[in-house]
């Protein structure tokens, strides 16, 4: 997979072409999908994120967040440089030293004040970069929307991941915990939002779809639509 990856980056010359519409060819397939992950968030996820936002206080609860951004960010530094990004690369770059240091480990953002804000990207940013098409919407079991482009990327990203890498195998738990937390937390923190669209709407499978593909276009420069896109789990 990598290899033919790395094939297609060296042979686009352009970036995607911008999709149109909705492509969801596997509808009956990710609407059981939906529907799994919509009883995890019933009875696990919404229950733990509200009670850990009453619990907690905000600081410990953006806390937690910025440490698990910190360590996304050696990934976004690596996608930077993929992409041929370099003033990304080195806004990333800086923002991980400065938050790392005297954000003691990233637990506090420094590094945004001093205006050194994160350059958010990942694999599947890099693959429109390389000219990948989107393909067909797919939404990923325990990880919700997607599209097959960044379904590959996401993979791409755990996989190689530097900061994974980089740690001892018998402290990769923290990262993966660092995570789990920080999309709890935000949740908790979103969770007007996020209920709205999940269970107020009429059919939440289709209003969570074209948010996500509205909102990911929208990032990637692939709409002229003068309104942003919110993401109810942007941190």
């Amino acid at each position: 997979m990598v290899a033919a990856v790395l094939a297609l980056g060296l042979q686009a010359c352009a970036p995607a072409v911008a999709p149109q519409g909705i492509n969801d060819p596997f509808e009956k397939q990710n609407r059981a999908t939906h529907a799994l992950n919509l009883k995890l968030d019933t009875y696990i996820v919404r229950p733990l994120a509200n009670k850990a936002t009453r619990v907690l206080p905000e600081p410990v609860v953006q806390g937690v967040s910025n440490f698990a951004g910190n360590l996304d960010l050696p990934g976004m530094v690596a996608n930077d440089l993929l992409q041929a990004k370099f003033g990304a690369a080195l806004q990333n770059t800086l923002r991980f030293a400065l938050n790392s240091t005297i954000g003691i480990g990233g637990l506090f953002d420094p590094a945004t004040k001093l205006g050194a804000a994160a350059k958010d990207t990942d694999f599947g940013e890099t693959l429109s970069v390389w000219g990948m098409a989107e393909g067909a919407y797919v939404e990923l079991p325990f990880y919700g929307p997607s599209t097959q482009r960044d379904a590959v990327g996401t993979v791409v990203d755990v996989i190689f991941d530097p900061t994974r890498l980089l740690i001892p195998k018998d402290h990769r738990w923290v990262t993966t915990a660092a995570q789990i937390a920080a999309r709890i937390g935000d949740r908790g923190r979103y969770s007007e939002t996020v209920d709205s669209i999940l269970y107020d709407s009429a059919d939440g499978y289709a209003q969570a779809r074209l948010l996500y593909l509205e909102n990911r276009r929208h990032n990637l420069g692939q709409t002229t639509a003068d309104s942003e896109f919110e993401d109810p789990y942007a941190q």
